[in-house]
């Protein structure tokens, strides 16, 4: 028997079936192109059913669905918020995937929540009842694992720690997408460039570009390498933010292990020491000597792994 996960991100889809050991037997990803609203939801639903019927043509149906979707699933409604999908608001995801897989059984969670779980079923987290992925990209988010299940919130939100207030006074620019994510997320990183340019106009470092050219994480992390103050002094912002918002988890949480990745973990993968180290002077002092700050194991597949293993759960 096989089991279905399907990621979808902010530019692609991602299809993957496994077997009940975690192993992958086939994967497709396909880009999302300028797809928008329901031709989004229609190429998934297509997909998917392409994917039972090779797997039905091998003789290994599959058992279940699990889908890994980038925002807010609805689990009540089957509908899902995707602020990167136009469209997508609170679109009918279940019905339109059900539609075409009949009652193979389908779950759809947020990314977030696949994240952990993928770390827990196949990554660094395994054996862990209480874990935390911390997804730094774009965004941020985490995966909260509690009890050996998920943390969901009474709307399906928890893990929104964007929005997580980790300095003060409050100003309106964080009202979009919260103080934390203001800072330190991927797109906080290259604000905080652009921020120190138009300040210091008279810098002439690595990280000026040439006119209209717009700085990025990555221009950012590379000057760093280069020994430029105004990065280093950009990530090593960046790494204050995160001990904080981790102190704050191993706090709340008391987790087992916390999982460092997303897109920006990455190049910050060798600042996870300096993390814990600015950690350790905020978070209740025991919990966080027996926590373990660790990288993803899976890297950009974590999704549609915990997509797979949320799909087993389905079926026990």
């Amino acid at each position: 028997m096989a089991l279905l996960g399907i990621d979808l991100g902010g530019t692609k889809v991602a299809f993957a079936l496994f077997d009940r050991g975690g192993n992958i037997r086939a994967r497709e990803v396909l880009p999302l192109d300028d797809r928008r609203g329901g031709e989004v939801g229609k190429l998934i639903a297509v997909n998917a059913a392409l994917k039972l019927a090779a797997a039905e043509g091998e003789g290994d149906p599959v058992e279940a669905i699990g889908i890994s979707v980038p925002g807010i699933s609805r689990r009540t409604k089957g509908s899902v918020w995707a602020p990167n999908i136009q469209g997508w608001d609170d679109y009918p995801l279940l019905k339109e995937v059900t539609t075409v897989t009949g009652r193979i059984p389908v779950i759809i969670e947020s990314d977030r929540s696949c994240y952990i779980s993928g770390e827990i079923w196949k990554g660094n987290a395994r054996g862990c009842r209480d874990a935390i992925f911390l997804a730094v990209g774009t965004g941020i988010g985490a995966g909260i694992a509690v009890n050996g299940g998920l943390l969901h919130g009474a709307d399906d939100i928890a893990g929104a720690i964007g929005w997580m207030a980790l300095s003060r006074p409050f100003r309106s620019k964080y009202t979009i997408c919260g103080n934390f994510e203001y800072f330190a997320s991927g797109e906080g990183i290259a604000r905080q460039a652009a921020e120190y340019l138009k300040k210091h106009e008279r810098y002439q470092g690595d990280l000026r570009k040439g006119p209209g050219a717009k700085v990025t994480t990555h221009d950012v992390f590379a000057a760093r390498e280069k020994g430029d103050v105004a990065a280093s002094a950009i990530i090593d912002l960046a790494v204050e933010y995160w001990g904080m918002a981790a102190a704050n988890l191993v706090s709340l949480f008391n987790p087992e292990k916390i999982i460092f990745g997303g897109g920006v973990f990455g190049p910050a993968v060798e600042l996870i020491p300096a993390i814990y180290q600015e950690a350790e002077k905020w978070a209740q002092p025991i919990s966080i000597r027996q926590v373990s700050f660790e990288p993803s194991a899976l890297g950009g597949d974590a999704g549609v792994y915990g997509a797979g293993y949320l799909a087993m759960k389905q079926i026990g």
